[in-house]
């Protein structure tokens, strides 16, 4: 085991929680959710809410405070939160004037958080308080490898916080609070460095990934030897960031002609002496200034570590030239460079929040020859909203039982896909969805349809957990909303096979919000879209549905990752394999056994006629 000063690994999170909240006497900590909250929660401002893994400490409990978070909601070391734990901060906060969900760019998190929005606004439809931004600040990884997935969330997530939390605390509108965050967002770029990979506390410690002479640039994506000077390693950092014509990794439209102007963050990852921080400050403002680029704030220090890994990242804000004017809401304000830069002056009480010179850093030297010298929480108010009626409720719920059945008999075998191909969780993840589901099916059987599809959303998000149980509970939580919205649109109040389509179209473009697998993907959607965009054409021909999707299923063996675990498999390793996605054939599964009721359902009709 590596050395590491704590009581338990399992208690790790909430002990360090408790620790941050006695540093901070203006939170209070709800230790059921993980979740730190300030204690005095004003409802005439908008609520910024963010979290994600513990590990990234002072990031993000540590950001919590009067001018930046409302609350943070952490999980495990590394893993994303639970929906059920987001959904409570919302509703805790409820009536507001209106919260806006800060989020990394990472699978779990932006599934778990986005799961809790849509489940707020499936159960709140004409409510449009609640909204969420995505940060992906990471020029790391080349635009051809992440197509699906997109720039990971890195420290630039804390300036859009900053921001984003200032401009709440002067009471604006949501309207000016989530366009402030989304300015900051789209005009930020990180890149990282790491000599050596962290230890997760409560893990054996493995080998060495790095040689002593190698270092990693963009956290995974490249290694290189030996480790250049401080300056040399700026300069390729900078040069990365800067490098417009760069078509792989060029996000950010620097001129380079004397008129750019930035915001300068150096982020400790956890095990970088602070000594080493301050040479790459220096080296960083030498570059830019070298280069004709303006430093407006130099910020440096931890502010999203990676436990204890020794590394850095860089990241550089684009000031706008000229004011970003909102195009679908009027503003008396000037969104410019003065403005980003007075919200990032401005006052909060957030203990991670580093301390910053509020002008230029503009250093003089001297030398021997010139001198010697607590919340008023609001409760969510329940949906009063029935959604259509099912002409056979019983039926339903048969449907539902094969397709646990179904699950449970396949599990084996999508085990076995998902070992070759992936994490090997995939049978057991849906397995345990399907257990969930069975210990509630006398709920399904006496609740409406919209209720039912809920509960759906609500087991595969605390069963099933991770990316799969995301994406299904999105899912249903997606198909929940869409029906309510058919029955208004279609004026129909029975569930039809028309009002099913559209609402599964409604479903698969939610689901499309929180995930960038397009088929053929070799994922889920694969065979998931199939069914849906089939059924969509001719709702009176469903088996064409389930024909399509099956097909789709097993087209996954001869198709090249490009989401989920698989992406970062060898691909040859997985076509000599010949194995389908696993994820695909659990969806197969599952429609095999609603296809499998329906038939023999329209066979007892066909005979009882």
């Amino acid at each position: 085991m590596s050395k590491h000063i704590l009581n338990s690994p399992k208690s790790l999170v909430v002990d360090a929680l408790e620790g941050v909240a006695l540093l901070n006497p203006a939170t209070t900590l709800d230790r059921e959710t993980t979740t730190l909250l300030r204690r005095e929660i004003n409802n005439e401002q908008c609520h910024i809410i963010s979290g994600g893994g513990a590990g990234h400490e002072p990031a993000h409990a540590g950001f919590v405070g009067s001018g930046m978070l409302t609350a943070a909601v952490s999980g495990q070391v590394f893993a994303s939160p639970n929906s059920r734990q987001v959904e409570r901060v919302i509703q805790r906060l409820a009536p507001t004037k209106g919260t806006l969900i800060v989020v990394k760019n990472y699978t779990g998190d932006v599934l778990q958080f986005g799961l809790a929005k849509e489940r707020w606004s499936a159960t709140h439809p004409n409510d449009d308080k609640v909204r969420i931004v995505v940060v992906g600040d990471d020029v790391a990884v080349p635009r051809s490898q992440g197509i699906l997935t997109g720039r990971r969330g890195l420290a630039g997530t804390v300036l859009v916080y900053k921001a984003a939390g200032a401009m709440a605390a002067s009471g604006a509108p949501l309207d000016e609070v989530e366009h402030v965050a989304k300015i900051i967002a789209e005009r930020c770029a990180t890149i990282g460095v790491g000599l050596d990979h962290c230890q997760v506390p409560g893990t054996s410690k493995g080998e060495a990934y790095l040689n002593d002479d190698e270092f990693e640039i963009g956290m995974g994506v490249r290694k290189a030897s030996p480790i250049p000077t401080a300056s040399r390693l700026v300069d390729e950092l900078l040069t990365t960031i800067t490098d417009k014509t760069d078509k792989e990794r060029g996000y950010l439209q620097f001129k380079m002609d004397g008129s750019d102007e930035v915001v300068l963050l150096i982020n400790n990852l956890g095990g970088l002496p602070e000594i080493e921080l301050a040479v790459l400050l220096k080296e960083a403002c030498t570059w830019l200034k070298n280069k004709k680029i303006t430093v407006y704030r130099a910020i440096s220090g931890t502010v999203v570590s990676s436990l204890s890994l020794p590394g850095f990242s860089i990241t550089l804000v684009l000031l706008p030239t000229e004011a970003v004017q909102p195009t679908s809401f009027t503003s008396d304000h000037d969104f410019d460079k003065d403005l980003l830069l007075h919200l990032l002056d401005a006052p909060t009480e957030a203990p991670g929040w580093r301390w910053h010179a509020k002008v230029k850093p503009e250093a003089q030297f001297e030398d021997e020859d010139s001198h010697k010298l607590k919340s008023k929480a609001g409760k969510s108010t329940e949906s009063t909203v029935q959604g259509p009626t099912l002409p056979d409720s019983k039926l339903f719920v048969e449907c539902i039982e094969a397709a646990i059945k179904n699950i449970d008999y396949s599990e084996p075998e999508i085990t076995r896909f998902d070992t070759v191909a992936g994490d090997g969780d995939a049978g057991l993840t849906l397995k345990a969805g399907a257990e969930g589901l069975q210990e509630r099916l006398a709920e399904l059987s006496s609740n409406s349809l919209v209720e039912s599809l809920n509960t759906i959303a609500e087991v595969a998000d605390v069963k099933m957990g991770g990316t799969s149980g995301g994406l299904y509970s999105i899912f249903f939580s997606g198909l929940a909303k869409g029906l309510i919205q058919a029955q208004e649109e279609l004026k129909e109040d029975r569930a039809t096979p028309a009002l099913w389509a559209r609402g599964l179209e409604h479903a698969l473009n939610t689901l499309y919000r929180y995930t960038r697998a397009r088929p053929p993907s070799r994922t889920l959607v694969d065979p998931l879209s199939s069914f849906i965009v089939t059924f969509a054409a001719n709702p009176s021909k469903i088996d064409d549905a389930f024909r399509s999707a099956f097909e789709a299923a097993d087209a996954t063996r001869s198709l090249q990752a490009k989401a989920g675990r698989a992406a970062y498999v060898d691909a040859e390793k997985i076509a000599s394999a010949d194995v389908p996605d696993a994820g695909a054939i659990g969806v197969q599964v599952i429609l095999e056994g609603i296809r499998d009721v329906l038939t023999r359902s329209e066979s007892k009709e066909r005979q009882s006629s």
